[in-house]
């Protein structure tokens, strides 16, 4: 349309530090700073996708947006399209996404980035519309984004720190050979750089050392909050940690520190996973547990720190807030945990929770509960999560049952110091369990929105049906000779 306004000025998406943040870096692009920009988008696996475009081009991509196929949306974590987008309404149902249609990335100009990596070349977080300006009802960024705002008009904000474990193995060989194509492709060879089992000792952390470093250099040039580089138990297996951040920032950070870490890893022999738990000889699994508190926008204090004199270890707005999150334990668990890998971890005495329930500072409950009165780092921290799970699924699952915690005041119970004795509700043991308590959630399926929920375990769905079709080597071996 001759003489429009760019797609963010007709729609109103910008606030105005946003578009103060476009302007400065349009400045940048002017001043020969950048040769590409990279628009990247989260996608329902919390994957980032998107495309690259060089510097003149990003600059008027900042108000016009750039499109994208809304067939990226139909993706299982095989990226095949498990919805016939091709059929009257694409198979979602969804006006404007029938036959491939575009949606539009509008950028998030307070998430750029140049990334150390790779010469010249920035990034952006985006944020995915429909042709009428609309948010996309499948983008989880924007499903977090709304969680947050709930919780800001109610006059708090979410805080989270992040401790996330993952392996980095040595490759030995990509698998790019013809025979190794496929959807997916097969895995890359590997070997490992520690042998593990000796938790946190110094001489192992030295031998991995070089890693750490390239890790540790990167990050902090990349502006993410680390706070710690561990060795964690298993073989090639580490953790970082990172620092308190408020709002869909803590997601933010998730997405691109995976994404980061995969490819500075692999741009110097190494090979990155956030798989929970690969097939590896003597692995362990990794977890992802999320620190979480809420701060008074009044003035700022952390709302779950407790009076003195109450016995608790929360708040009773706290303790309010912990309920919700036990209460809805087994309908979000699917957001933390996505997938089938994932359950491989929840085994008793294994540091991972098997049951809905919280401790007192015990890394057996599955909700863990640090702080007291006068500590302001009072917290929450929640053990159920997968390294591999979508960042926004999960935060917004935690906010949307700490919500529902804080409106019905609900009661945690009493804190179970033996948390794979205490009778409590089980957690889903397999990811087809975890999508059935999710349908039967109707009040996360209500915040969710249950088209929302429909389309997510459809997809979760196919991934089960294309599993069960594989033989696996263990029944291979358990019956090929016998029978």
């Amino acid at each position: 349309m001759t003489g429009a306004a760019p797609f963010v000025e007709r729609f109103g998406l910008w606030t105005t530090e946003r578009q103060d943040q476009a302007r400065e870096l349009v400045r940048r692009i002017d001043g020969g700073e950048l040769d590409v920009v990279r628009f990247a988008f989260a996608d329902q696996h919390g994957l980032l996708r998107g495309k690259t475009l060089v510097a003149s081009e990003a600059r008027a991509a900042l108000w016009e947006g750039v499109q994208l196929t809304s067939t990226l949306l139909a993706k299982d974590s095989s990226h095949r399209s498990v919805f016939p987008v091709f059929s009257a309404g694409g198979g979602f149902a969804v006006p404007g996404l029938q036959g491939g249609a575009d949606i539009t990335l509008v950028a998030d100009p307070t998430t750029f980035r140049v990334l150390p990596w790779t010469p010249r070349t920035g990034w952006l977080l985006c944020d995915a519309y429909m042709p009428d300006g609309s948010p996309c009802p499948y983008a989880t960024r924007q499903i977090l984004q709304r969680a947050v705002q709930q919780l800001e008009s109610q006059g708090l904000a979410f805080v989270a720190g992040l401790e996330v474990e993952f392996h980095v193995f040595k490759l030995e060989d990509a698998r790019l050979g013809l025979a190794d194509s496929g959807q997916p492709g097969e895995p890359p060879r590997v070997s490992l750089l520690s042998h593990g089992h000796q938790y946190l000792t110094e001489l192992r952390y030295d031998r991995v050392d070089p890693v750490m470093e390239l890790l540790r250099s990167q990050l902090v040039a990349l502006g993410l909050p680390l706070r710690s580089l561990e060795v964690e138990y298993g073989p090639s297996q580490f953790e970082l940690t990172f620092g308190p951040t408020a709002g869909v920032t803590p997601a933010d950070t998730m997405v691109l520190l995976r994404s980061a870490i995969k490819q500075i890893c692999q741009r110097h022999g190494y090979h990155a996973t956030f798989m929970c738990r690969p097939r590896i000889p003597n692995v362990m699994s990794s977890g992802w547990h999320l620190h979480q508190s809420l701060r008074r926008l009044s003035d700022g204090r952390n709302a779950f720190m407790p009076e003195a004199a109450s016995g608790q270890p929360l708040s009773e707005l706290g303790m309010h807030y912990l309920g919700g999150l036990k209460h809805h334990a087994r309908g979000a668990a699917v957001l933390a945990c996505p997938t089938i890998n994932g359950y491989r971890r929840y085994r008793p005495h294994s540091l991972a929770p098997d049951r809905a329930l919280w401790g007192r500072d015990n890394r057996g409950a599955m909700l863990r509960v640090l702080g007291g009165p006068g500590q302001a780092g009072t917290r929450i921290e929640n053990r159920v999560g997968e390294p591999a799970a979508n960042p926004y699924l999960y935060l917004a699952s935690q906010l949307f049952s700490g919500m529902d915690g804080l409106q019905r005041q609900l009661d945690p119970g009493p804190s179970a110091d033996v948390p794979y004795e205490t009778p409590a509700e089980p957690l889903p043991r397999s990811l087809e369990q975890a999508l059935a308590c999710l349908r039967q959630d109707s009040g996360l399926c209500a915040q969710l929105g249950q088209g929302f929920v429909d389309y997510y375990c459809h997809i979760k769905e196919a991934e089960i049906a294309r599993f069960n079709l594989e033989v696996s080597e263990w029944e291979h071996r358990e019956y090929f000779d016998m029978f």
